[in-house]
């Protein structure tokens, strides 16, 4: 059986790498829901919308966990999701507010995060519970979603957006970044570039990664031997999403395309 993971479009590659690589036996079917990207400005509601009947899908496909690999997604609906199938094992994302706040030496950080992520109340569960004594500086970095979608990725225009979005930051005095969104370590060698070496920048990917595995052990789900397979579907363009999953992981896969229809998901072969 594989493991499912839900994004919006290409960010949730960020975690899958990263799965594949601390995973190895088990095999995935990753869902991209490119017709409806960005997630960021959605009302949560639709989002909601949206992850329930793309888990719906995943379930048909036989899934045996779901890895929630869209920060916006977990904010808005990983507790709706958990409620609404209880018997399902699921793993989210969230923005690394406590190793951050733990690590800071200015005592400062900066989140770089959707507008979904921010206004979710298991980001504001996160602050409350974590920021008590640091201050933090937050700022949605609006377009970038979109360029990372485009693969924009190391161009000059960019550069200059996550400028925008970091220099008033460090400026602050900022000594630790939090990327609060998948698509958002796709442009860390400009994020990079742009703090320099004494900034710290942190992924949570590793860490999903490492919880996927503990749940699957805890619940005697882990695969043992074979896997490695991987199935990406989308429900956009299969040839676009293809050459962007070649371009940011460096491996090729043949994409299949889904649907939606009457709000819920299928394959394109199955209407």
């Amino acid at each position: 059986m594989s493991i499912g993971v839900i994004d919006s479009g290409v960010g949730g590659l960020s975690v899958l790498r990263h799965l594949q690589a601390q995973l190895s036996h088990e095999s995935w079917l990753y869902v991209a829901d490119q017709a409806h990207v960005p997630y960021g400005g959605r009302p949560l509601t639709q989002i909601r919308q949206f992850s329930r009947a793309i888990t719906q899908f995943l379930l048909a496909q036989q899934v045996k966990l779901i890895v929630v690999a869209c920060n916006t997604a977990s904010g808005a609906a990983l507790t709706y999701l958990r409620q609404t199938f209880p018997h399902v094992p699921f793993v989210g994302i969230e923005p690394a507010v406590k190793p951050a706040a733990a690590q800071t030496r200015s005592g400062k950080v900066g989140v770089l995060a959707t507008t979904g992520t921010f206004e979710s109340q298991r980001y504001a569960g996160l602050m409350a519970r974590f920021t008590q004594d640091v201050v933090t500086l937050e700022n949605p970095c609006l377009g970038l979603v979109e360029r990372i979608e485009a693969g924009e990725t190391a161009v000059p225009a960019t550069e200059a957006l996550l400028r925008a979005c970091v220099e008033p930051m460090l400026a602050a005095g900022v000594d630790t970044l939090v990327l609060g969104c998948t698509h958002y370590p796709f442009v860390l060698p400009l994020l990079s570039k742009i703090a320099g070496p004494q900034v710290t920048i942190i992924d949570p990917a590793p860490a999903v990664a490492r919880q996927t595995g503990r749940v699957l052990a805890a619940r005697g789900l882990a695969a043992k031997t074979g896997g490695g397979q991987t199935r990406l579907v989308t429900t956009g363009s299969p040839a676009v999403f293809g050459r962007q999953a070649a371009k940011l992981l460096g491996h090729s896969w043949l994409v299949e395309a889904a649907v939606w229809r009457d709000d819920q998901v299928s394959m394109s072969n199955e209407q």
